[in-house]
């Protein structure tokens, strides 16, 4: 997965929900929109208090870090599994972002556009530590073709809600539905030859635990109050990893994509 995934991810919804973005290397200058700043910077007092008033109220900026040489300077450092990131998915989540775009061609040919399905998810490991990574995976919904990073290839394109003129699409061979069972099954992968050390320390991690509390309780009768701090330290240390959507679509793209 690329570095820069955090910060395309980040630029990408804040673009799409109609904020002003300046992005550098490895930084992202944000001016939130009224609804945006609503949404995510939790003012309800401040927003309250200017719709009292019958007054204009004015968004914040916000700057983001994403690159490590940059962590030292004035923003927000936003990285796997920051609060910041956890906000922005819940958020994309709740709208249910799912949506179905054209990419935007110039042409006075017939010119035929293919079916790519296209799904955000977040991948979180839980246990001595919590971890998260999110993945931008495309299908070619006629070839079965995957490719990763796919929101980093989408931002090369114009895209728009409406098919341009002279253009027209082809219906897929492979259902969305099934296509949603192939990513899931890529993800799975993923996950079950990515780097599980975590997680033996995790368990290592809860075994000490239960052995503390075992000497802690070994003279005590009380096996209720025992019972109850083993139940929280397994809930505490026993490694989990889940993953959910958290956007999505149907992207139909030149027969050319991706360009590489």
């Amino acid at each position: 997965m690329r570095k820069n995934f955090i910060h395309d991810f980040l630029e990408t919804f804040f673009r799409e929900n109609n904020c002003h973005v300046d992005s550098m290397e490895g930084k992202l200058v944000v001016g939130l929109t009224e609804e945006m700043d609503k949404a995510l910077m939790n003012r309800p007092f401040y927003w309250n208090y200017m719709e009292t008033m019958n007054q204009k109220g004015k968004p914040m900026k916000l700057t983001f870090l994403t690159k490590n040489e940059n962590r030292d300077e004035e923003g927000e450092w936003v990285t796997f599994g920051s609060p910041r990131l956890h906000q922005v998915a819940k958020h994309l989540k709740g709208q249910s972002q799912y949506t179905r775009l054209f990419q935007v061609m110039h042409t006075h040919e017939q010119t035929m556009l293919h079916p790519w399905l296209v799904l955000n998810y977040c991948v979180r490991y839980e246990g001595k530590q919590i971890k998260e990574k999110l993945f931008s995976i495309g299908l070619h919904l006629i070839k079965g073709t995957i490719v990763h990073d796919m929101m980093e290839n989408l931002q090369q394109i114009e895209l728009h809600e409406v098919i341009s003129n002279h253009c027209y699409t082809i219906s897929p061979i492979i259902k969305p539905s099934s296509g949603i069972n192939r990513i899931e099954k890529y993800i799975d992968d993923f996950i079950e030859n990515d780097d599980h050390t975590w997680a033996v320390k995790a368990h290592q991690r809860l075994q000490r635990e239960l052995d503390l509390i075992q000497h802690f309780y070994e003279h005590t009768s009380d096996k209720q109050e025992k019972k109850r701090e083993e139940i929280a330290a397994q809930k505490r240390f026993t490694p989990k990893i889940t993953h959910e959507i958290i956007s999505g679509g149907l992207f139909y793209l030149d027969t050319r994509f991706p360009f590489q």
